[in-house]
């Protein structure tokens, strides 16, 4: 009996591992895909495993491009910007749901939840827009998604979690409701914070529909994504002004436009890559602990 047990446990810790692997295989695969052809030379077709001419020059054509620079700084401050209000407004929105002594909670509450399933549409929010003076302005990027519902309902549910004698003693010390909340529930809340500071973050770097509706005649404040979306669109027109802005591209071995499709895309996906990381722990804990009660 023990040893059909142990037959079964190997057996099943086989299938596992070969399972796992087969997935990290699929997940990984067209990452390294987009790799290789990203530093391989020429029509890079047969790329398909390793390098074809390995060569740099496909990232350096596209960073030495005028209008990189600027669209990268453009995703990254809307990140930095967009990712500090956003976990700021929704702490301090989710800290108040959990709540009683807070007027209207219930109505308030419900009404946070119901945006979750019904929207305006397109029209309707680029009027609203319109009329706030936001068209064509860096801030159309940032105080439209200011509030998550999704993530003021992770909050709420996690600071409901704490402790209730933390926050009575700091009360019965002379503390106020900020100071409670940035010296006491914020810290003990980073899991959560950094959780949502991962969505927020990954949601703003890839975030280019915005710039396309709202502010595509703002030639200042274009996103890389927005570039992306552009360039993998118009790659062949990207090429002849690489050669316009004299880069030296030798169109016909060189650049294709499939490599600066690959190119363009390794740009924009390499700096999230680097975040995740950093925060995986806290992430995991803040997810499951912020998901036990909904």
């Amino acid at each position: 009996m023990a040893q059909k047990e142990s037959a079964s446990r190997q057996g099943f810790v086989i299938c596992n591992t070969v399972l796992f692997v087969v997935l990290c295989f699929i997940f990984v695969y067209p990452l390294w895909y987009v790799f290789i052809q990203s530093v391989s030379a020429g029509e890079s077709m047969n790329a398909v495993w390793l390098p074809v001419s390995f060569t740099l020059k496909n990232f350096m054509a596209v960073l030495e491009m005028p209008a990189v620079g600027r669209a990268a700084f453009i995703s990254i401050l809307r990140t930095v910007i967009g990712t500090f209000c956003t976990v700021l407004a929704c702490m301090f929105l989710g800290y108040l749901f959990s709540k009683k002594e807070m007027p209207c909670r219930k109505f308030l509450y419900r009404t946070l939840v119901i945006t979750m399933y019904l929207s305006a549409g397109i029209i309707p929010t680029y009027l609203v827009i319109r009329a706030y003076g936001l068209l064509n302005s860096f801030w159309v990027y940032i105080l439209p998604g200011v509030v998550s519902a999704y993530y003021v309902i992770l909050i709420k549910t996690y600071v409901e979690q704490l402790p209730a004698s933390v926050e009575e003693s700091a009360m019965l010390d002379g503390a106020g409701t900020l100071t409670i909340f940035l010296k006491i529930i914020l810290p003990m809340c980073m899991p959560i914070v950094a959780t949502i500071a991962i969505y927020a973050a990954v949601g703003q770097w890839n975030a280019w529909w915005d710039n396309h509706i709202y502010a595509f005649s703002n030639k200042n404040i274009l996103t890389l994504q927005y570039m992306l979306y552009r360039y993998l669109t118009e790659a062949e027109r990207i090429i002849r002004e690489m050669k316009e802005y004299g880069i030296d591209v030798d169109m016909s071995a060189l650049i294709t436009p499939r490599n600066i499709r690959m190119t363009v895309t390794m740009v924009t996906v390499v700096p999230v890559l680097f975040v995740y990381p950093f925060l995986q722990r806290y992430f995991v804990k803040g997810i499951v602990i912020g998901a036990v009660k909904g």
